[in-house]
């Protein structure tokens, strides 16, 4: 490997045109892709199999108008007056008016005014009637009222009980990820335009958003200081402009020839971010370790540039060859899981990730090849003959003897502290993200607020009930659900009861069902397993069959859906990782120190998002505000992703460590210059990715918000506790038991030469060395 990768790496350098002008190719080729077709990105969380999903597919062959995505409004009067007010009365006839006529969105009153001159025979309004009778006065004190027009009732929208705001719930004609791009914003603005002129404000409910933004001002300054902590690292503007560069070409071209696929196969928009965020992080930290040890072997060996590009491939680039490779196997993990929504999520993502590391081991020599010697400059080199890089090459050197001196302290503060700090774990409670979650300057937090004040906070998260007429298929008839409407009543949680929609054939019907507690609580759970316990009897008694679907029913089962899965997967990675490691460092300790260690860093990672977002500590310092449960999606994406990542600090410090055991120095020798020489690498990789992925947290969506915490927080517990402190004290340790092998497992392995000591022996320097080692890489 390292030999080859040295050949490859000279001949980037020697022809740097070919190189480049291949990827420009690429890159050509996916601008002009999505130039040409539109880009699609779903927001859907879709988990085929859990029973809410089975409900909607079921409701879109039967009651396809029932099956759309669903929208909701808040009307909410000017200080000081009610929505009854005449002039405010019509603002909001106007708005719903609006929003009726508008494309896309499923005009109910064209529905009702059908049924209304069919007059008393009418399925819909016989069954209306016969429902509301049996679902009698809604148990909250907060009794809703319909908005009036004409002597009738407008269809979708009630004023509340104290007059101060009106709700509207319509429906799309699709799924809100199948809609046109826009159509939900113009949607708003329609009804902004009618209302807002006389001081009724208009509050889109948290369903109301178009696909996030991916890119912002956070993300933007997460960069920035990746960029501030290369210049300070590598010393010279060219140098650190290099990963910058191959990070953002990586996620042009991964990120990007997954949007050129939109239109074939649905990516949810997490999935271009998490592509995003990894592709940037692992971007910079991979042609960072390359092209500090080009500049090591110019700085301290005297190569020529070309020479130290070759070795700097042939030996930084075979670790990275591999801990991209961890990184690969941690994502590729999620396909086992059968989940469509993850698969999509970990394809692109690892795809980004293989983008980048033939991007570092191609692109990047090549780029070299360009910069030649100015990749050290005449004061980087005068710098380095005056022996002022060896302070911090002492420096590293003394905190890796100390931290060999005191291994024990060292250890039990690296289990102690993430064991701590996992703690708050034991609570983490998992759902989806509702208005709630939300800061409390946005249009979603005050809607949310606004609906749970003026009406309760059920109606935040409306449940829908199916009932279908059974295997005999016969009509579904008044009396039939008004008995299933009073067996759904008695069920504690209920708050009102309503008929949402039944079709021609009248073998479905749809029920509206509010529950009394908020969309994320505890009691809302209850209800939908009560609901779902109770199903069997009221099927076998009334003959009908039920199925309950709706937010916090698809929440539910998209957790316990994830919940049973993860394990599975963290085996299926952690098994596959193992052997990575067993064949990269062909030792027995110190994969599995690097696993367990692995296990202290998740667990203190879930301990601080449950603090965090669940119990809402600390939270000004990341200017949230917002209590909400941790994204069910999170545990699962986090471990897949911090487990890669952490692999790839394992890989490059203890590869620095193996490297040096192997050219002679003892056990403990080996740890202590091993350390040094990775450690501020390792330490300024860490800092860039913490500043990626927290850029991150500043995103106003909160799954993306969540997720970007996570992340970062995992990366600093693993790579300053578990990498920098827990796994030298265990190598200094364990001494030369660190890297015993059974000999006939050693025998067995194929040698990888990670460390490059078949290069070294093949093609041997052409000078000797002139210097100790000073620096880093």
């Amino acid at each position: 490997m390292s030999v080859l990768l040295y050949r490859l790496g000279r001949f980037a350098y020697g022809k740097p045109w070919y190189v480049i002008g291949g990827w420009l190719a690429v890159m050509a080729a996916v601008v002009v892709l999505l130039a040409t077709q539109p880009v699609k990105l779903s927001n859907e969380v879709r988990i085929d199999g859990t029973p809410a999903q089975e409900v909607i597919d079921e409701l879109a062959v039967s009651l396809p108008e029932a099956s759309g995505g669903q929208g909701m409004l808040a009307f909410k009067a000017p200080p000081g007056t009610r929505i009854d007010d005449k002039k405010v009365r019509a603002a909001l006839l106007a708005a719903v008016d609006a929003v009726y006529r508008h494309d896309h969105v499923v005009d109910a009153r064209k529905t009702l005014a059908r049924e209304v001159a069919g007059g008393e025979n009418s399925p819909l309004l016989r069954s209306q009637a016969a429902v509301a009778q049996a679902a009698g006065r809604p148990s909250s004190d907060k009794v809703p009222v319909p908005l009036q027009a004409d002597g009738r009732p407008v269809p979708g929208v009630i004023v509340s009980a104290d007059g101060s705001a009106a709700l509207m719930q319509f429906q799309f004609d699709r799924q809100t990820f199948e809609l046109p791009s826009g159509t939900i914003d113009s949607t708003i603005e329609a009804a902004e335009a009618k209302a807002e002129p006389l001081g009724l404000e208009v509050l889109p409910s948290a369903a109301m958003m178009e696909i996030p933004e991916i890119v912002g001002i956070g993300e933007a300054v997460g960069v920035a200081v990746a960029a501030v902590v290369l210049l300070i690292t590598l010393g010279s503007t060219v140098a650190a402009g290099l990963p910058l560069a191959i990070a953002l070409i990586g996620v042009t071209v991964g990120v990007g020839g997954a949007f050129t696929l939109s239109t074939v196969f649905e990516i949810h928009s997490l999935a271009a971010v998490l592509a995003l965020m990894l592709g940037l992080a692992v971007g910079i930290d991979y042609a960072l370790f390359i092209v500090g040890r080009e500049r090591r072997l110019i700085l301290d060996d005297g190569l020529d540039a070309h020479e130290a590009t070759g070795r700097a491939l042939g030996t930084a680039g075979s670790a990275v060859f591999f801990a991209g490779s961890t990184v690969i196997i941690a994502l590729a993990g999620l396909l086992v899981i059968g989940i469509t929504l993850l698969s999509t999520m970990a394809v692109v993502a690892a795809a980004t990730v293989a983008v980048v590391v033939l991007l570092a081991l191609t692109l990047l020599p090549a780029l070299l090849g360009l910069v030649k010697e100015g990749i050290c400059p005449a004061r980087t080199r005068d710098k380095a003959r005056s022996r002022q890089e060896a302070v911090g090459h002492e420096r590293a050197l003394r905190w890796g003897a100390r931290l060999a001196r005191h291994k024990y302290a060292a250890l039990a503060a690296a289990i102690l502290i993430p064991a701590i700090l996992a703690v708050p774990a034991a609570d983490m409670k998992m759902g989806l993200p509702s208005g709630a979650s939300y800061n409390p300057d946005t249009g979603q937090r005050q809607s949310y607020e606004l609906v749970s004040d003026a009406y309760g906070p059920g109606y935040n998260g409306p449940l829908l009930v199916a009932v279908g007429s059974g295997a005999d298929g016969q009509q579904l008839t008044p009396k039939v659900l008004a008995a299933v409407t009073s067996d759904l009543r008695g069920i504690k949680g209920v708050t009102s009861l309503s008929l949402a929609g039944i079709n021609k054939n009248g073998t479905t019907a749809v029920l509206g069902l509010v529950p009394s507690g908020g969309p994320n609580d505890d009691a809302t759970k209850n209800l939908v397993t009560a609901v779902r316990d109770k199903s069997a009897h009221i099927s076998e008694t009334r003959g009908t069959t039920i199925g309950i679907t709706g937010f916090t029913a698809l929440a539910i089962d998209v957790s316990d859906r994830l919940a049973d899965a993860l394990p599975l997967y963290v085996v299926t990675v952690l098994g596959l990782s193992l052997i990575v490691l067993l064949l990269v460092f062909r030792s027995v300790l110190v994969p599995v120190t690097a696993t367990l260690g692995f296990l202290l860093s998740i667990g203190a990672t879930f301990g601080l998002t449950t603090a965090v977002f669940q119990w809402g500590h600390l939270q000004s310092l990341i200017g949230l505000d917002a209590t909400a449960p941790v994204v069910s999606l999170l545990p699962i994406i986090v471990t897949g992703v911090l487990y890669g990542l952490a692999m790839d600090y394992q890989m490059f410090l203890v590869t620095s460590m193996r490297e040096a055991h192997i050219h002679g120095a003892t056990a403990l020798d080996a740890t202590v210059t091993g350390f040094a020489r990775a450690g501020s690498v390792v330490v300024a990789a860490a800092t860039i990715m913490v500043s990626v992925f927290a850029g991150f947290v500043f995103n106003p969506q909160p799954m993306i918000k969540q997720a970007g915490f996570a992340l970062a927080a995992g990366i600093l517990i693993d790579a300053f506790v578990i990498r920098m402190t827990l796994i030298p004290a265990t190598m200094a340790l364990a001494r030369e038991k660190a890297w015993w092998i059974p000999a006939r497992l050693d025998r067995l392995l194929p040698d990888l030469d990670v460390e490059g000591d078949k290069l070294a022996q093949k093609i041997p320097l052409s000078r000797p060395h002139t210097a100790q080692p000073q620096g880093v890489g």
